[in-house]
């Protein structure tokens, strides 16, 4: 018996990232942890976001498509920066730039493929610091490359997908399954395709859930 539970996210998305080291500290002290499966799905803030490679910062382009100042940007990054630190987490965010995330969620596919849900947990988490916490910019292929390989997956593959579409339909079939699940924003979770938790919700929450997915499991 176990308990599978997928999250749609977006490897940008910081929100996402304070929401699983939440869920991470629920399953940290859940008795069943090792009998629940974390299955990442592709999810795109912002489709639109052109695939070539800028210098343009997160906090650059909020002011531009918000009207706001940079400096009033850099405050509304800085508040939830401070929430990621409240998680043990220290981001350079306000230097993270602008990044097209199809290429990223392709490669996550082709963890899964490679070696299931543990590398692939592994290469969300490697994308995922690689953007919060260096600043580096995930929709770049040489990045990429460099971020998957040092994940453990084949730099052949690797190559293989970067320069194709390869599991493009997959990111596509993914984000329609969001939809078809009401989902408007990520992070966004499933468990056992019975229960949805929107948004990063507190550590007791994830438990609460974890707990009933398990009891109803078990009956």
């Amino acid at each position: 018996m176990n308990v599978k539970i997928e999250i749609w996210s977006d490897v940008v998305c910081p929100w996402c990232y304070i929401g699983k080291r939440r869920l991470e500290t629920a399953l940290a002290a859940f008795p069943h942890r090792d009998e629940v499966e974390v299955v990442w799905r592709s999810f795109q803030l912002d489709p639109s976001t052109p695939r070539e490679v800028t210098d343009e910062t997160v906090a650059e382009h909020l002011a531009a498509k918000y009207g706001m100042s940079a400096e009033e940007a850099r405050q509304m990054q800085a508040r939830v920066t401070a929430l990621a630190a409240e998680e043990g987490m220290q981001w350079r965010h306000d230097e993270s730039p602008v990044a097209n995330t199809i290429d990223a969620h392709r490669l996550i596919h082709l963890a899964e493929q490679q070696g299931g849900t543990a590398l692939q947990g592994e290469l969300k988490e490697a994308l995922l610091h690689a953007y919060f916490a260096e600043a580096r910019n995930v929709g770049d292929p040489v990045v990429l490359r460099e971020i998957a390989v040092g994940a453990g997956l084949d730099p052949a593959r690797v190559d293989e997908v970067l320069a194709s579409d390869e599991f493009e339909d997959a990111v596509q079939a993914d984000i329609q399954q969001a939809a078809a699940f009401g989902a408007t924003g990520v992070p966004f979770y499933v468990v056992d395709r019975k229960f949805g938790v929107s948004g990063a919700q507190p550590t007791e929450l994830f438990t609460q859930v974890l707990e009933r997915a398990w009891s109803e499991a078990a009956n």
